[in-house]
């Protein structure tokens, strides 16, 4: 039985963010609200709803801004979303060793699963909706042994899991935040994971 790994996917197996500046700022200009799409898709990390309450959208208008959002998400976000390197060949390493991979992820469910589509990612497990400490049911559920994530609500979901954390600073945060949030591995991106894998992933010897 091989080792089960989680990844989150904003920033750490994709990069959506022009198409994200779109979409934020479409949904604020039609909303008449300034929404700094530029600082949302610098941030990423939190569930929107949570991001535009911090914007100042007003309550009543948040499940409206979100539906919007999610609305114009498939034509503008996806076709622009470009996979981040070592993506394929981190997911593809866990695979050939006998594992499996499960996406946890704070994205609306739907979305998440039409960019590992769009990108042809071969993932086993897809959750989406979940944030921070939130994360660690499904890791759990699931039996994962390591997360690897961008953000510190990434290295407090595996934290919470009980597992091991790995970051990689392609996203918001700088290996000092992410050493400092209890990351016991850190890599530049995931183009790092294999050779890490190759260790963490062996089978134990039989005695």
């Amino acid at each position: 039985m091989g080792t089960t790994v989680g990844f989150d996917l904003d920033m750490t197996l994709i990069d959506p963010r022009p198409g994200m500046v779109a979409v934020m700022n479409a949904i604020g200009e039609e909303a008449g609200l300034r929404l700094d799409g530029e600082y949302f898709a610098s941030n990423l990390g939190p569930p929107l709803d949570m991001v535009l309450r911090d914007c100042g959208a007003p309550e009543e208008l948040i499940p409206g801004l979100v539906a919007r959002y999610r609305e114009l998400y498939p034509e503008v976000v996806v076709p622009s979303t470009i996979a981040l390197p070592g993506a394929h060949a981190a997911l593809e390493t866990v695979r050939r060793a006998g594992g499996q991979t499960v996406v946890v992820t704070g994205k609306y469910g739907p979305n998440a699963a039409r960019h590992i589509k769009a990108l042809g990612f071969e993932v086993d497990v897809l959750v989406g909706e979940l944030w921070a400490d939130g994360k660690a049911a499904a890791l759990t559920e699931h039996g994962a042994k390591a997360y690897a994530g961008d953000h510190l609500g990434d290295v407090r979901g595996a934290l919470a899991a009980g597992i091991t954390p790995i970051a990689v600073t392609t996203g918001p945060c700088s290996r000092e935040e992410l050493a400092a949030a209890g990351a016991e591995v850190i890599f530049d991106s995931l183009a790092e994971f294999p050779a890490w894998f190759s260790a963490f992933g062996a089978p134990e010897p039989v005695r």
